[in-house]
């Protein structure tokens, strides 16, 4: 069967069936199925003929072949049958759970049957095309309240419809992780997941609940198992998935990770962020050297696809299709070569903003911590603690310092006031001072230089 024939299509071509052509594992060896199955009975004990289907992710027509084929191995028996067809249920007999055991041994999933890589890849391209592109809509619903100069959202969008990479650099502070965390929600539409893939005799785990938020399945009769009124549980419906990652990601994190264990790989985080977006924070701050990072990246962001390699030696082409956003203090020449810049398809400078800018930051931070903008204190933050510290107008300072204003209002079981005294004290708290220039503001609080 052809793999994309399996992805039912709407008449709308932005949109994703909720339910999914029926393929019964075909592609899957049944020697692999059959084991699969005595692991899901070894676990559980009897189980009726629908939730073999179920559990397997398969036809009842298709879980009656393997189970006539372990009966004709006189690995199961049928402890109990009904009156009405296909209400008979199985068990293992001490030949099916010796053979079970040693399944266990080759490998330890239990789940519905794998896709095959082959499947997998089909989708993964045929969503692709299925998915919804960033409108102007959705950007500024998506950007809400943050504060961002209006000429930015058309390159901005641009940037999220290209599929290519997205660098944002700038100072820390400059609200690039805010940006990236607020960009991400533009995603629109629903993806299919498989629980695992099949790779000659290997299965790798590809959903993750962390990453995959599963979308509740539509009307689906409960023992419809028939083919073609039931969907495919070998794969989940999800929203697109966003994975985010900083200072902890490593070379090792992107390749697979196999369990000696369980037998079982598990997909790198890339994969498991096909169809989404993958944000990687603080790059140049990991333990791996920047350039050595990037170079990863050369080949699956020019050709759309990654190679990773089995413990065995052999290496899997399996599908690149990521909006990968890099986020990082340092400017694109400090960082790459020609070649791999040429692969960032678009470079924003994140820098600090204006005067005006800042002060809707200001005002923003005072209603987050609860406490009334006044005119007074603010002036003295943007108008003379900031220039005569040289400390340029970024975003993330107006909440950091007057969040300590807060913090000081709870201590003291009072109704936190905005002052410049409280000002200039939380200002040399948060970046530091010498004790002596420190107990001289808390002295001007105290005296009640500045009205509180």
């Amino acid at each position: 069967m052809n793999a994309e024939a399996t992805l039912l299509r709407t008449p709308d071509p932005t949109a994703l069936r909720t339910t999914r052509r029926h393929s019964d594992a075909e592609e899957v060896p049944d020697a692999f199925l059959v084991e699969l199955l005595a692991r899901h009975l070894f676990r559980v004990g009897k189980l009726p003929l629908f939730q073999i289907a179920q559990r397997m992710g398969l036809s009842r027509q298709r879980a009656e072949v393997l189970l006539a084929h372990m009966r004709d191995l006189h690995w199961v028996e049928i402890p109990h049958r009904g009156e009405f067809e296909g209400d008979v249920s199985y068990c293992l007999t001490d030949t099916g759970r010796k053979q079970a055991s040693l399944a266990f041994e080759k490998c330890q999933y239990v789940g519905p049957a794998p896709v095959t890589l082959h499947e997998y890849a089909s989708t993964v391209r045929d969503q692709r095309a299925h998915l919804s592109p960033t409108t102007a809509t959705q950007l500024h619903a998506a950007i809400g309240d943050l504060v961002i100069e209006e000429s930015l959202l058309p390159s901005l969008g641009s940037a999220l419809n290209s599929g290519k990479a997205i660098y944002f650099y700038g100072p820390s502070g400059s609200g690039k992780t805010y940006l990236a965390e607020h960009l991400v929600k533009t995603l629109q539409g629903h993806i299919w997941v498989p629980y695992a893939i099949y790779v000659d005799g290997d299965v790798i785990r590809v959903f993750d609940p962390r990453i995959h938020r599963e979308v509740e399945p539509g009307a689906v009769p409960e023992r419809g198992l028939s083919r073609g009124a039931a969907g495919d549980a070998r794969w989940v419906r999800t929203e697109r998935p966003v994975v985010i990652t900083g200072g902890e990601l490593t070379l090792q994190m992107l390749e697979l990770e196999f369990d000696a264990v369980s037998r079982l790989y598990v997909a790198p985080a890339q994969m498991k962020a096909n169809n989404g977006i993958f944000v990687i924070d603080d790059l140049g701050r990991q333990r791996v050297g920047a350039r050595e990072l990037l170079n990863r990246w050369i080949v699956p962001l020019d050709r759309n696809v990654d190679y990773l390699g089995l413990h065995t030696g052999a290496k899997l082409k399996v599908p690149f299709d990521v909006t990968v956003i890099f986020l990082s203090n340092l400017a694109p020449e400090d960082l790459t070569d020609p070649a791999f810049s040429r692969r960032l398809g678009y470079k924003f400078l994140i820098g600090e903003v204006s005067n005006t800018a800042y002060r809707e930051v200001v005002a923003q931070a005072c209603a987050r911590v609860g406490v009334t903008c006044d005119a007074e204190a603010v002036d003295f933050l943007v108008e003379q603690l900031h220039p005569a510290s040289g400390q340029a107008y970024l975003p993330c300072i107006p909440f950091d310092v007057i969040s300590k204003i807060g913090d000081r209002a709870r201590y003291l079981g009072e109704t936190p006031q905005l002052s410049p005294a409280l000002i200039e004290w939380a200002w040399r708290l948060y970046f530091g001072v010498s004790d002596q220039a420190q107990q001289q503001a808390i002295q001007t609080i105290e005296t009640g230089e500045y009205q509180k």
